[in-house]
């Protein structure tokens, strides 16, 4: 087993990937012109209507739903309370399997690792399937980066991760990578890497994708794959897909290497009845997914298939610093997007707002928890805390909740302006005041009537025009219920 240098104190509301330059401030800026958008909405409309429409089917028809997601709660609690013996578990069944595992404190560490490998097998050709935890540290740009000389070729071989790469775009959602993409935008993307016009019809472009793609399977020396579950029991890597590149990145290839989150443990194979039945459901609106990939090790004597070579790199980038923590339960995340589909702010600016591997409201949850408070400031705040996506979640994380707390952590640290940190004092001591409250309504009335129009306070200036500009704004009424109730009215 190879561990990583011993791990560096970071704090998480600092910690930052080095050399990556950041994205995720200007979520406002971004968020406005998404917004205006029509083509963007009619594409995320598609897509999160029909998978919702999918989701709400097949979890009404399992009775057992409510269950599972509760079992599900207290699995990846079980898991985080024990995650270093369940850690050592997972890497010792592993390498009795013949695999290698490599404990990666960060970033750094996963480019290092498989650049390293890399060199060692002297590989040009490097397929991907889809991976959140590669998107999370950019593993391609900077595999490309740090080792220009081996001059690599990195290919991304599920379907949309491919066309984005190709588009030199980003995912924009985690279980639909182009879902802001339209069929002509794919078609003209294709058609240029073809050097000729391809129809915009499914079959077309997906029989020039399959060929092009099978031959970077043939050629591939190297194979990387995420991971959606690791059994702790077993050493058992679970993908949960609805391609085929999965099956052939891990087994065509003579080396398969899995970039995982150490926050993907499950401890038991049984628990998996649990988490594979919430997540297909709940990410595609699937009983099952068509493809769900269980690879325990590199291929054994006698066996048909298989890589050769099976490295396993458990992944920290800073999940281990939210254990035992108020923030502990966005690590029971599973990566499925449903609260991207409910989340109406999602639904209006698309992920590419974000600036940020991971979006919607789980984004805005971890991301602030991985980059820090201060480089993802407005993330917590791209929500109207209407809890949709606490109820759908599969694993019952209190999203909202902690959307909240770290509004709270941003004022206690300073990070909110001055400004707005004494606007909402000032409203805390008027609300906790009977007197201050008549006074400040009073204040209110006669301050409010210039901006009165239409019946909607607009527009106010300052600080306040960010919601003025983009909502209505009851005034406030000329009589209180009191007032009303001590005049009989």
């Amino acid at each position: 087993m190879e561990t990583s240098k011993p791990a560096r104190q970071k704090d998480t509301r600092d910690l930052r990937h080095e050399g990556i330059a950041s994205k995720v401030e200007g979520f406002n800026e971004r968020a406005k012109k998404a917004v205006a958008d029509e083509e963007l909405h009619k594409s995320i409309a598609l897509f999160t209507n029909k998978t919702l429409t999918g989701r709400n089917a097949t979890l009404g028809a399992l009775p057992e739903a409510p269950e599972l997601r509760e079992r599900a709660y207290h699995i990846k609690q079980e898991t985080m309370a024990n995650l270093d013996s369940y850690l050592s578990q997972m890497a010792e069944a592993v390498e009795a399997r013949g695999g290698n595992v490599f404990f990666a404190d960060d970033g750094e560490d996963v480019v290092r690792y498989i650049g390293e490998l890399a060199r060692r097998r002297g590989a040009k050709v490097i397929a991907k399937s889809k991976s959140m935890a590669t998107e999370e540290i950019e593993l391609n740009r900077r595999l490309e980066e740090s080792y220009s000389d081996l001059d690599l070729e990195i290919v991304e071989t599920d379907l949309g991760e491919w066309i984005a790469q190709l588009a030199g775009d980003h995912p924009s959602h985690i279980v639909g990578p182009i879902l802001h993409m339209n069929r002509e935008r794919v078609a003209k993307i294709l058609s240029e890497t073809a050097g000729e016009e391809l129809p915009p019809n499914v079959e077309d472009l997906a029989a020039f994708a399959r060929k092009r793609l099978r031959e970077k399977f043939l050629a591939a020396d190297i194979g990387i794959t995420g991971a959606n579950f690791g059994v702790a029991e077993t050493g058992t890597v679970v993908t949960v897909t609805n391609e085929g590149n999965g099956r052939l990145v891990t087994s065509v290839p003579p080396v398969h290497v899995v970039v995982m989150g150490i926050e993907k443990l499950v401890p038991r194979f049984e628990d998996l009845s649990v988490f594979v039945r919430l997540l297909s459901r709940s990410g595609t609106g699937q009983k099952i997914t068509v493809y769900t990939n269980f690879v325990t090790g590199p291929r054994g004597e006698g066996e048909l298939d298989g890589a050769e070579e099976m490295h396993l790199i458990l992944m920290d980038n800073g999940r281990s610093k939210l254990l035992g923590t108020e923030f502990e339960e966005a690590l029971y995340c599973i990566r499925c997007g449903s609260c991207l589909n409910v989340c109406p702010v999602y639904r209006q600016t698309g992920g590419h707002a974000y600036g940020s591997t991971y979006s919607g409201p789980i984004g805005a949850v971890i991301t602030p928890l991985l980059k820090g408070d201060k480089e993802a400031k407005d993330l917590p705040h791209a929500s109207s805390l209407c809890g949709a996506c606490s109820e759908t979640c599969p694993v019952g994380i209190p999203l909202h909740e902690l959307l909240l707390k770290l509004r709270n952590r941003q004022v206690e640290e300073g990070i909110v302006g001055r400004a707005q940190s004494l606007m909402f004092k000032g409203f805390e001591k008027t609300m906790r005041s009977p007197a201050a409250y008549r006074a400040g309504v009073k204040i209110g009335r006669l301050a409010q009537k210039p901006a009165v129009k239409d019946g909607s306070i607009r527009p106010m200036p300052g600080p306040t025009s960010g919601w003025t500009d983009t909502r209505d704004l009851p005034p406030l009424a000329e009589k209180s219920f009191r007032e009303m109730w001590k005049e009989g009215i």
